[in-house]
C-alpha cells in the first residue's frame, strides 16, 4: 500500500491550486494529520473543507478518518517532532488520549478474563512491556495469569493447548511483526476466547477476537506515548478484581501473607 507522501507526490500535477494548497500543508504536518479533521486541515491551510474532502478522495481515502488510521499506521516508528519540548502540546494530547480511554467499556473484556481457567497475554516489540505490566496487574486479580513469548521462545508451544476456558489479551501496538496476522488467524480458528488491546491501527483485525480495547498511543513528541495505555491497564485490572470481589479479596491477603513470609517488599 502506497504511503500518504508517495500518493500526495503522485497527485500533485493533476491538483487544483486550492487542492495543492492542502497538499503542501498535509505534507508539512503529516504527523498532525493523525488527530486533525477535515475541516481543521481545511482552515489551517486556507481552502474549504470542500476541497479538502475531494483532496482525500483523490488520495484514496474515503473519509477523513481513513486518512487519519493511514497515518497513525505510518506512525509506528519514531519521527523528528516539530514540538519536542512543548510540555503543553504534550499534555494536551495525553489527556486528550486518557479522555477517550477512560469512554471505553472495560466490562465485557473483564468478565471474559475473569472467567477463564488460564489467561495468556502476549506482546511483541513496544507491546511487550505493556503486556507484562498487564499480566503483573492481573496476577494480582486472578491465578494462572501468564506473558509470551519469553525470552527466546515461540509462540507455537504457548497457545497449542489452550481451549474454550482459556482467554488470551493480545497487546498488538505498532510496531507490530509480521507474525501478528498469523497469530490472529491461529487463535481464531482455535477455540480459546481472545481480548485484543491495540490502537487504531489494530482495527483491521477487530472481525477476529472476541473484544478489542481501541487506546489512542498518537503523541506529539518523537515517540509514541503509552500513558493511557498504563491508565485502561490499571482500570482494566480492577474490573477484573471487582467481578468476584470475595475471590479478589481472598487473592490479595494471600499475596500479602507471602510478601510478609519473603520479606520481598520495604
Amino acid at each position: 500500500m502506497k504511503s500518504l507522501p508517495e500518493r500526495l507526490s503522485e497527485q500533485y500535477p493533476t491538483l487544483t491550486p486550492q487542492e495543492r494548497r492542502a497538499a503542501e500543508f498535509m505534507r508539512a504536518h503529516l504527523d498532525d494529520l493523525a488527530v486533525y479533521n477535515a475541516t481543521e486541515v481545511a482552515a489551517l491551510s486556507g481552502v474549504s473543507k470542500a476541497t479538502v474532502s475531494r483532496l482525500y478522495r483523490r488520495l484514496g481515502f474515503d473519509s477523513a478518518e481513513a486518512l487519519r488510521d493511514h497515518v497513525r499506521t505510518m506512525r509506528g516508528a519514531p519521527r523528528v517532532s516539530e514540538h519536542p519540548a512543548d510540555s503543553d502540546l504534550h499534555a494536551d494530547r495525553e489527556i486528550a488520549n486518557l479522555r477517550a480511554a477512560l469512554d471505553l467499556d472495560l466490562t465485557p473484556a473483564a468478565h471474559l478474563i475473569a472467567g477463564a481457567r488460564r489467561v495468556l497475554v502476549i506482546g511483541f516489540r513496544t507491546s511487550y512491556p505493556m503486556a507484562l505490566h498487564l499480566r503483573q496487574q492481573l496476577t494480582q486479580a486472578r491465578d494462572a495469569v501468564a506473558v509470551a513469548p519469553q525470552p527466546g521462545q515461540s509462540i507455537g508451544e504457548e497457545i497449542a493447548s489452550l481451549d474454550e476456558q482459556d482467554v488470551v489479551v493480545l497487546v498488538g501496538f505498532p510496531r507490530r511483526p509480521r507474525e501478528f496476522g498469523a497469530l490472529v488467524t491461529a487463535l481464531a480458528a482455535s477455540p480459546v476466547r481472545v481480548v485484543l488491546l491495540t490502537d487504531a491501527t489494530g482495527r483491521r483485525y477487530s472481525d477476529r477476537v472476541d473484544e478489542t480495547i481501541e487506546v489512542a498511543i498518537g503523541s506529539v513528541s518523537a515517540f509514541d506515548s503509552y500513558a493511557a495505555v498504563a491508565g485502561v491497564i490499571a482500570l482494566l485490572s480492577s474490573a477484573v478484581l471487582a467481578v468476584d470481589p470475595a475471590r479478589g479479596r481472598s487473592r490479595l491477603a494471600a499475596i500479602g501473607s507471602a510478601y510478609a513470609a519473603l520479606r520481598e517488599l520495604e
